[in-house]
């Protein structure tokens, strides 16, 4: 399976040298793998999330019940809050929430699905939303309709 990674566009690698030595990872800060049972486990070589300094780097999440392994294959509606569950999952276990949430990516299959997805996305970050990028891919794991990568920071 492919594992998108969450880094924007705009991310160049002197970029990200200053973010982390922002964020104190650039000081020998150490990294820890971030895992809980109530968001689907990876099943690669990757983890639900990375936690370096103060920010955590949270892989992607489709709409896998977390409980039964399975695909939920229903809406963008659907599929949007199960994938947002899946985050809020990952970000209690390394004791932070939505609030905390930065940024993220979301990958859609059809950019038409945008509103939809985002009246869903919005319940989740009503008050200070983090900045985003949306952008359309020819294909996500498992045949999803979105996906949702995020970093937080504590």
């Amino acid at each position: 399976m492919k594992v998108s990674l969450c880094v924007p566009a705009w991310l160049t690698f002197p970029a990200l040298l200053l973010v982390l030595a922002m964020a104190g990872c650039a000081s020998g800060a150490i990294k820890e793998a971030v895992s809980t049972k109530d968001a689907p486990a990876a099943i690669g070589p990757y983890s639900q999330a990375v936690k370096v300094g103060n920010l955590l780097f949270l892989s992607g999440q489709i709409s896998i019940d977390p409980k039964t392994n399975q695909m939920n294959s229903g809406s963008i509606e659907d599929q949007t809050k199960q994938a947002l569950e899946n985050l809020d999952a990952v970000l209690k276990a390394s004791g932070m929430s939505m609030e905390n949430v930065v940024n993220t990516t979301v990958f859609l299959k059809d950019v038409n699905d945008f509103g939809k997805m985002n009246a869903v996305y919005g319940t989740y970050f009503k008050d200070k939303p983090p900045a985003r990028a949306t952008v359309q891919v020819a294909r996500l794991p498992r045949d999803a309709l979105v996906e949702i990568c995020a970093i937080a920071s504590k």
